[in-house]
């Protein structure tokens, strides 16, 4: 209100006759509307088209000397009550903000201007929109031909935002369900044909056994093939039960403590048949070490790493085994002068049915479920195996494996 109290001071200047036609010009030029009051009550300035008219007690208090203030409620707009003595006599002097242009002008660029945020802000929120339910709408499409099998989905982005990583994770995701469907497909394909290999060769040989006269060794030739082939259908059942239950925590796993030398001892001698057979020479160099396992689950493991050793070790060939103990775990290494796996499928060889050369599959025998069990027995007591050599140098199975462990 300082441009009110300058009035004031200016009206207090003036005198006489001429302190109404001031006031009145002063008036029409401000955004204030002002009206004086005598000492009777009487307003004596000129209405205006917005009149100042304050109740009879508010004037009667200002010019008692008084103020009065009315900060415009009731849909009033604000006005001010001044005590305004001149040359001796009382005046009561209010002052009121005009609703002029100046006012409504004001009101119609603030509407002007909520309505320009209104409507940048509405096209902001339908740009954003379209930046984030775009991809979500396309990682929805992806997702639905996923759930219909397949799995060859690629989302193509070039984001680095939450949107971006989001795709990247379902990226990795399909190709994971690509890779397990492959696998998938191929152990159905291996499983069949493994089966249907032994299958083929007891119908082939009960039908030739019916239908032709051969003599007793002939006969008993035809048997002996029909009952390795059916005792090669057992083990592949028996392999694949085992592993089935491996992989789904089905197998109990029963911890002891117990010599691990001497257990790889009494394999060794288990197998003593087999390798002495091909006059394969067999190196023991075993320290003392205990280990905390389940000694069945681990027999498993050294006859199944042994017996791949001496199937793929040639006549009069050598076998290594090394048990010893390395801070907090038993290792135990299998080194073999065979064949030797190709360094691209050293990882392989532990998927179910994986055999590193095809063409070996009818002069060596196995269903190729033998590492796998392996790896998961390894895996279950929290242990570690890989395979190392060169082709044509022979492979080294290394497993290290806690030496204690509360399973």
């Amino acid at each position: 209100m300082s441009n009110g109290k300058q009035i004031i001071q200016t009206y207090r200047s003036s005198a006489g006759t001429e302190l109404i036609p001031f006031m009145n010009n002063v008036s029409s030029i401000s955004i204030y509307a002002i009206q004086l009051f005598d000492a009777s009550g009487k307003p004596l300035l000129e209405d205006r088209s917005e009149p100042v008219v304050p109740d009879a007690e508010r004037i009667r208090h200002v010019l008692a000397d008084g103020v009065a203030r009315d900060i415009g409620n009731e849909g009033r707009y604000p006005m001010v009550g001044l005590p305004f003595p001149v040359d001796g006599k009382s005046y009561a002097l209010f002052v009121m903000l005009k609703s002029n242009e100046l006012w409504k002008q004001s009101n119609k660029e603030v509407n002007t201007e909520l309505l320009t945020v209104f409507l940048i802000g509405s096209s902001l929120i339908l740009a954003a929109a379209r930046f984030v339910v775009k991809p979500l709408l396309q990682l929805r499409d992806a997702a639905g031909r996923m759930a219909q099998g397949n799995f060859d989905v690629q989302l193509r982005t070039n984001r680095k935002d939450e949107i971006g990583q989001l795709n990247a994770s379902f990226n990795e995701m399909a190709q994971e369900l690509a890779k397990l469907d492959r696998m998938r497909r191929e152990f159905v394909a291996n499983v069949s044909h493994e089966i249907q290999s032994p299958l083929t060769s007891i119908s082939g040989f009960a039908k030739a056994l019916k239908q032709k006269r051969m003599s007793e060794e002939s006969r008993m030739y035809y048997l002996t093939i029909i009952e390795e082939e059916s005792e090669r259908m057992s083990r592949i059942s028996q392999n694949l039960l085992r592993l089935s239950s491996l992989q789904h925590d089905r197998h109990p796993v029963q911890s002891a403590a117990f010599r691990l030398d001497e257990q790889l001892r009494n394999v060794v001698i288990a197998l003593d048949p087999q390798w002495s057979g091909k006059e394969i020479s067999v190196e023991l160099d075993l320290e003392p070490v205990t280990v905390h396992a389940d000694e069945d689950q681990l027999s498993q493991v050294w006859t199944n790493l042994l017996g791949n050793g001496i199937k793929f070790t040639p006549v009069r060939g050598r076998i290594r085994i090394r048990a010893y103990a390395h801070g907090r775990s038993a290792v135990v290494r299998i080194t073999d002068n065979g064949i030797g796996i190709p360094e691209d499928q050293r990882t392989d060889i532990f998927k179910a049915f994986h055999k590193a050369d095809k063409a070996r599959d009818r002069a060596v025998s196995g269903s190729g479920l033998g590492l796998s069990i392996v790896k998961q027995i390894v895996d279950i007591h929290e242990g570690e195996i890989r395979v190392d050599g060169e082709p044509g140098g022979g492979s080294i199975f290394t497993v290290k494996l806690p030496l204690r462990k509360g399973l």
